[in-house]
């Protein structure tokens, strides 16, 4: 297919995501350790319910867990703190935006990581703006 972009599949998308982990630096990275990653193709119906999203193309990425600064050492037996990618969505965000999927991938863990230190979608579209 000419003029298709080279779409990255699950397993692609998991490495660029895991090799953005590992960029993130000190003392940061020390608290990621526990944190599950997880790619899927589009969000579920009940998630998308939840975060009130109509469409599925809608959500990116996903943090699930109590940010670091909410947490306690009486906390067991719960889930892991967890990242999902969504696959479909930011590949088509990264069409739309002009930017390669592991751009993409890099600033969707980079935002959902923002979340797991407790950080609000304000508080990065803040420091996003002010690295500009």
């Amino acid at each position: 297919m000419t003029g298709q972009p080279h779409h990255p599949d699950a397993d692609a998308i998991e490495r660029l995501a895991r090799a953005a982990l590992a960029r993130i630096p000190e003392p940061f990275a020390s608290h990621l350790g526990n944190v599950v990653l997880i790619v899927e193709e589009f969000a579920d119906r009940e998630t998308l319910d939840r975060m009130e999203i109509a469409s599925p193309w809608g959500l990116l990425g996903l943090y699930h867990g109590r940010p670091i600064g909410e947490k306690s050492s009486f906390d067991s037996g719960g889930l892991p703190d967890m990242i999902r990618l969504f696959r479909q969505p930011m590949l088509a965000e990264a069409d739309r935006d002009g930017v390669s999927a592991a751009e993409m991938v890099n600033h969707v863990v980079v935002h959902e990581v923002g979340h797991h230190f407790g950080l609000s979608d304000d508080d990065m579209h803040l420091l996003e703006d002010s690295a500009d």
